[in-house]
């Protein structure tokens, strides 16, 4: 985080976690993603103090956050999303490592495109075994009406370090994540620390915040899923052309033109 970065969070008023999850939990919600350099997310932290408060925990801002992807042998999620479905679900493992806690979350569209997250907190040391394919098989048929395809297995790690804004006046919020690192088959990859990823959360994908990033000449770049991202600069993915313009923006480039990489092993 740089030091223009720190500055301006300092200007915000913090917010427990309980309180945002009581005022904007938004596990149902519209997304735009947008990619900004450190200046452009500095200016944009300026104009938003006035509007959002920030997360704090015992005095942090930031936190770091370690994920697990899950797809099957035929990487049908990843399919999924390159070919824009929208049937199409993620499946992870997420430690919040600053609040000590894990959780089995399962991501899926409906019909209006709308974006669904449901989550099952786990041990800390927990993994996704019996109970969790239960979990996420219920999810998915519950919206879907037919059973979670597919046979599940680790295919990607990652790490980052999160910052989440909420509106103090409407169901908004919006997740800020920076210093991304990839971890895949003894391999490692990093996002270019000076870009973000900012994600606005809200009902009808024009929230406040999306209007004060339209103000800045700041717009949404398409495609920005950091699992389809990940998996296509570490070789994992059998196409990559629609996650380019996003990974260009990161620093980051495929593999080797497309060519995919063996699966990881089956992890404990």
């Amino acid at each position: 985080m740089t030091h223009r970065i720190d500055h301006a969070l300092a200007g915000f008023r913090p917010i427990t976690l309980d309180a945002l999850n009581d005022k904007a939990a938004m596990l149902e919600r519209l997304d735009n993603k947008y990619i900004v350099t450190a200046p452009q997310m500095a200016a944009a932290l300026t104009r938003f103090a006035d509007h959002f408060d920030v997360l704090e925990i015992d005095g942090k801002r930031a936190f770091t956050y370690r994920t697990c992807y899950f797809d099957d042998s035929a990487l049908s999620s990843y399919r999924d999303h390159h070919q824009g479905r929208r049937r199409r679900a993620k499946v992870r493992t997420r430690d919040y490592c600053d609040a000590g806690l894990r959780f089995l979350e399962i991501k899926l569209k409906d019909r209006r495109s709308v974006t669904i997250k449901k989550r099952l907190k786990l041990q800390p040391d927990g993994v996704l075994d019996a109970a969790g394919l239960r979990f996420i098989d219920a999810e998915y048929r519950a919206l879907y009406g037919e059973p979670f395809p597919g046979r599940l297995q680790p295919v990607i790690r990652m790490e980052y370090r999160r910052i989440t804004l909420v509106a103090r006046d409407s169901r908004e919020r919006m997740t800020i994540d920076s210093g991304l690192v990839f971890h895949s088959d003894g391999q490692r990859r990093q996002v270019d620390p000076g870009m973000f990823i900012i994600e606005t959360k809200s009902e009808r994908a024009n929230g406040l915040a999306d209007k004060i990033l339209r103000s800045l000449h700041l717009h949404p770049t398409k495609r920005v899923s950091k699992y389809c991202v990940a998996m296509a600069s570490m070789g994992r993915a059998p196409r990559a052309n629609r996650f380019l313009p996003a990974m260009r923006r990161l620093g980051l480039a495929p593999f080797s033109d497309g060519a995919m990489r063996g699966m990881p092993e089956r992890q404990p």
